[in-house]
Parts: C-alpha cells; structure tokens; sequence
C-alpha cells in the first residue's frame, strides 16, 4: 500500500492525511510499549542499540497528531534488508527518507490508499548517536508551561496547514531548534 501512497504527491496525501490534533492519551505509552515489544521480538537478529518513544504522542499534556513516533537505533553493520523484510512482515511500508541521517530510512504503518487503518506509527531509523528529538523531548517532559506554548503553536498551524504536513512540520521548526538549543544548553551546565 505505502509504495502506492509514495507515487501520490505531496497535495494528494495532505488532502488524504489532514493534520488533526487530539488532546494527550495516557494511551499512547501504552501503544508504544507494546509495540516496542512487538520489534524486539520482530527483529531479534538485528543489532538494535534502543527504542525510543518520541514525538508529541511521547509528551504527557501535549495535543498531538495520534501518531506513534518510535526512535529504532541500530548498530553499524545491521542487516538493513533483513530489518526490512521483517518490518514489512509486521505492517510496515518504507518511504524514502534520503534527508534523514544514514541510515535515511522510515517505516510507517496504519495508512492506505484509501486514508488512515488503525493505529500509526513511524519507525525513524538511526545509527547510535545523540539525537535532538530525545533532547527535545526530555526538556518538554521538564517543563509543562513550553509544552503549552508548543501546544498553542501546534493548533495555530494545524488551522493554516491543515492540509499540508510538510509546511506544518517546516513551520514547527524555528520553536523546536530554539527548545534543543535551550535544553542543550542547561544540560551543559549541569555538573
């Protein structure tokens, strides 16, 4: 199905995928957990360094797309074509990421041709390394009264980009990489 979505253009899934946010779900730990569970017993012959829960889903009080975002990294020399194989075994598609890091992959479940089918998740693959994401999410984590101030600025481009991810995520991006940059900062400071 995801290599269908894939030939679709970037107007025809903003209109198929709309940004919706919904209030925070105790839920979603518990989606993540066993999902976590799921991939390591999906992939016990890859080299997995860690899984992560990340993303809004992963930031008690935060309104957030119900999107499960999972940080899966691996060490260097990992079987990609075997993680792969395995993934799709469990539901997941590739979509090509080539601007991620390396390993430059993502893995989806949960959407079709026809719109969403159940629970998604992103798997975002990653060589070991000290990613901004886990920053960023640890400083929400600390400090309740950003997650509101990210939560206002999240509604307000939901409204105006509703229908395009991309402008959505792009226009997040000054407030996260001033929140890393924060976070990085009093963690430098610590003793």
């Amino acid at each position: 199905m995801t290599e269908d979505l894939n030939k679709l253009s970037v107007e025809d899934l903003g209109m198929l995928f709309p940004i919706v946010l919904t209030e925070y779900n105790p839920e979603w730990r518990n989606k993540f957990l066993a999902e976590k569970e799921l991939l390591l017993d999906s992939l016990k012959t890859v080299k997995i360094i860690g899984i992560e829960h990340i993303g809004s889903t992963a930031i008690p009080g935060l309104i957030a797309k119900p999107t499960i975002d999972i940080l899966l990294e691996i060490k260097d020399g990992a079987d990609i074509s075997h993680m792969t194989e395995q993934l799709k075994r469990i539901g997941y598609n590739s979509i090509p990421k080539p601007e991620n890091p390396p390993p430059h992959l993502m893995f989806v479940k949960g959407y079709s041709i026809t719109g969403y089918c159940g629970q998604t998740y992103h798997i975002h693959i990653r060589y070991l390394g000290d990613w901004d994401e886990l920053v960023f999410r640890d400083y929400l984590v600390r400090n309740p009264d950003v997650v509101q101030l990210y939560a206002g600025l999240k509604k307000r481009l939901s409204v105006s980009y509703k229908n395009d991810r991309e402008k959505y995520t792009d226009a997040k991006t000054d407030f996260i990489k001033d929140i890393i940059q924060r976070a990085r900062k009093e963690l430098d400071n610590l003793p």
